[in-house]
């Protein structure tokens, strides 16, 4: 695969997974934070405030995860090239 085709797939796939991510949030934190019966048209102070937490929250432990998962990655890339590098394959 040439190396533009391989940097669209990876971009297209950013893509859905940011798209997954904000599905996600927007659904837990609705249910988390606003009743199934509207009282009102607007949100409430409350709901609000709930719904600013919510999100970042999740935005919070979303980055996190994924700069763990980044060093867990690379922490396996370095162990794999030393495993190479010590049956001589390369």
């Amino acid at each position: 695969m040439d190396p533009l085709r391989a940097q669209q797939l990876a971009a297209e796939l950013e893509g859905e997974m940011m798209a997954d991510m904000y599905n996600r949030m927007t659904q837990a934190c609705h249910r988390k934070c606003v009743p199934p019966h509207y009282k009102e048209s607007e949100l409430s102070k409350g709901e609000c405030v709930c719904l600013d937490r919510c999100v970042a929250k999740y935005l919070e432990v979303h980055e996190r995860m994924g700069k763990k998962l980044t060093e867990l990655s690379l922490q396996d890339e370095e162990l794999l090239k030393r495993m190479q590098q010590g049956t001589g394959t390369a």
